[in-house]
């Protein structure tokens, strides 16, 4: 299901307010993401949010306006988006460290033309419960309607998040060359610990 948040130069400070950044941990946040715009002064939800409307509790795509993720590069913020339940984000455009961020943490973050946009936008306003298939492996964003628009993404990148690898599960695929080294250096030598 997607979930429009119809705003341009989304900052990460708005994803996910500095004063939630104190974990460690990478789950947790779903319940800060976008807080002050989800909840009111007095800690209740707004019901003027766009995510707040009845319905979008499931969604898992987010649709939002160009320049998403600009400001600070705190990866909390893809953090926040995984953990409140999103696994794709389409935009017109990403701040650069935002969209590698996304990569890196198993968010698929899909760039679209700005007119693409306006038409998801516009579908998932007027059809409560609208759904769109992110498609990787075709790289096509997709719906029963009709609608397709392909994307483009790195290739590398493509096959971490369809095998669902990040840095550390790409350095373990190299384990067995990794021990051999290390038993082939100077003992003198730092080691890893292992």
């Amino acid at each position: 299901m997607v979930a429009p948040l119809d705003r341009a130069n989304v900052d990460t400070d708005q994803i996910i307010p500095k004063q939630f950044l104190k974990r460690v941990e990478r789950t947790g946040f779903g319940e800060f993401l976008f807080f002050d715009w989800r909840y009111r002064p007095d800690g209740t939800l707004d019901p003027a949010f766009e995510l707040n409307r009845p319905g979008l509790e499931d969604a898992s795509i987010l649709v939002a306006g160009r320049n998403f993720g600009s400001g600070s590069s705190r990866e909390h913020a893809p953090w926040a988006l995984m953990d409140y339940g999103f696994r794709a984000i389409i935009a017109p455009s990403f701040a650069d460290i935002f969209y590698n961020n996304c990569l890196k943490n198993g968010l698929v973050p899909v760039v679209l033309p700005e007119a693409d946009v306006r038409t998801i936008l516009a579908k998932a306003a007027d059809h409560p419960g609208y759904r769109l298939t992110v498609d990787l492996e075709a790289q096509v964003v997709q719906d029963e309607s009709g609608f397709r628009s392909p994307f483009e993404i790195d290739a590398f990148r493509r096959d971490c998040l369809l095998r669902g690898l990040d840095d550390i599960g790409l350095t373990e695929q190299r384990l067995a060359a990794i021990g051999e080294y290390e038993a082939r250096r100077h003992r003198w030598l730092p080691r890893a610990a292992g």
